[in-house]
């Protein structure tokens, strides 16, 4: 089976994290079996990076043959939808279907906007793969599948707290909260990690909250290795992955009730829902800090290993081009491969 994958964001030398979920299920796709393409929108004016991206597609669809295309994102499944040759599917990641957060903590219109455009693309691609089970009912049709990214429990594994800070040059004894996101997106709702950390640096002291992004997986991985607890204070999410590589290390989380943390964190001790307020965040990071404890994370989140989570989307795959096939020779769609409830 010869994929396609469609995407506009994709790790690079100055940001290793950039799309690396792509990345990732892209290579654990190729040891799967699967030929495995990429075509990454990238480079020159943003405002032309899509009509760009119609004629590209075009272009590699002239020069091979591909079974069908996989696009993430439903902004680039717009684009991928252009095409009718071959089947699409399309994964959705969270914002393009939930709208973007603005600097206000609420939705702009445009943001409104595209993603109903997103919406509605759902009923013209073969299949759509969501996050979590929140996303499925925004979507509410019978051909979606709700499979979150996986994890590299490789790289995302316990190891030493003292041995991750030598490696990091960080203080044996010091006390670190991580916030691991971009402090200048929105949605991610980096004052309140501020706020939270200022109370307990008032209260404490010696606590310092350490802010990782554009690192390399195994970098992030000493980091959560190195810190005490994970802040996680967003306004919305899909199926976080940085909620699911803290559990995999066995790092202590405090979370907003957003995507599918809840469910991911589960019963696991030392991991918190806790409401969005700065105190409440500072009162059970503390209780944490007094502990230093690690978690039992790791055993909720095996199950998303590569060799499962690239099997779902397989099989999603075949049950694509099995239910083309019937099409073209005039018979019903059946079938179906574990879909969204």
């Amino acid at each position: 089976m010869k994929v396609l994958i469609m995407t506009a964001i994709y790790p690079t030398p100055e940001n290793p994290a950039f799309g690396s979920f792509v990345k990732t299920q892209a290579e654990s796709l190729k040891r799967a079996g699967i030929d495995v393409e990429l075509l990454v929108m990238r480079g020159g004016n943003r405002k032309l990076l899509y009509p760009k991206a119609v004629f590209q597609l075009r272009k590699r669809l002239q020069q091979s043959s591909f079974d069908l295309v996989h696009a993430h994102f439903g902004y680039v499944g717009i684009v991928a939808r252009t095409q009718w040759r071959v089947p699409l599917v399309v994964t959705y990641h969270g914002d393009d279907l939930l709208g973007t957060i603005n600097d206000r903590g609420k939705k702009a219109l445009w943001s409104v906007l595209a993603a109903s455009a997103c919406k509605k693309l759902a009923r013209y691609v073969d299949a759509a793969i969501v996050q979590s089970q929140e996303m499925a009912r925004q979507l509410k049709k019978s051909n979606v599948f709700v499979i979150p990214h996986e994890v590299d429990l490789e790289v995302f594994k316990p190891t030493e707290r003292d041995e991750a800070r030598k490696a990091l040059g960080l203080h044996p004894d010091k006390k670190y909260v991580l916030f691991a996101a971009n402090p200048e997106i929105p949605v991610k709702r980096f004052s309140l990690a501020r706020a939270a950390a200022d109370v307990l640096e008032q209260q404490n002291g010696f606590t310092e909250l350490l802010v990782v992004y554009k690192e390399p997986q195994w970098r992030l991985a000493l980091y959560m290795n190195a810190c005490d607890v994970l802040v996680f204070p967003s306004y919305q999410e899909g199926s976080p992955n940085i909620i699911k590589q803290a559990m995999a290390c066995n790092l202590p989380i405090v979370a907003t009730d957003v995507g599918d943390v809840r469910q991911v964190i589960g019963k696991t001790r030392d991991c918190f829902i806790c409401p969005p307020d700065a105190r409440k965040f500072a009162s059970v990071m503390r209780e944490i800090l007094s502990r230093r404890p690690r978690t039992e994370g790791r055993t909720q989140v095996r199950h998303l290993n590569a060799e499962s989570v690239s099997g779902k989307i397989m099989k999603v795959y075949e049950q694509v081009l099995q239910n083309r096939e019937k099409h073209h020779a005039g018979r019903t769609q059946t079938g179906s491969y574990a879909p969204a409830k």
